[in-house]
């Protein structure tokens, strides 16, 4: 059914559900996952400006997406881990057209049901409303 999954992450424990998730059905249908994390630039500089404090943070990334997809490195299926840099919801909606995604998995969090608003704002919610295909929102 999918064939690309992609599943952004930002190394949160709450990551693994997402994962699970992702693992379980790309094993069922044969997809390949897809792991993404994006390095957010400070606003209003560049990269070469802070170049080396982006390359620490790009080494420490690559630490921890290693240390997730160790476990599944003997798994019969097809996954590959990105780092990318940048604005963190056009980064994940441009990889997710480029690499022809078919569901985005990522965690959320639950609303206040008193203030719902409160939540609009987020990365999860922003990927739910502009991508253009499926995107589960695991809690």
């Amino acid at each position: 059914m999918f064939k690309n999954i992609l599943v952004p992450l930002n190394f949160a424990k709450e990551n693994k559900k997402a994962l699970d998730i992702a693992f379980k059905i790309a094993m069922d249908d044969g997809s390949a996952v897809h792991l993404l994390h994006v390095i957010e630039i400070i606003a209003d500089t560049t990269f070469t400006e802070f170049q080396d404090f982006y390359t620490k943070l790009e080494i420490k990334a690559q630490k921890n997406m290693n240390t997730l997809t160790a476990p599944r490195i003997n798994n019969a299926m097809d996954m590959t881990s990105t780092i990318l840099f940048g604005d963190r919801v056009q980064e994940i909606l441009s990889f997710a057209e480029k690499k022809h995604i078919d569901l985005i998995i990522m965690n959320s969090h639950k609303i206040n049901l008193d203030n719902p608003s409160q939540g609009w704002g987020t990365i999860s919610y922003k990927i739910g409303i502009l991508s253009q295909c499926p995107v589960m929102l695991v809690k």
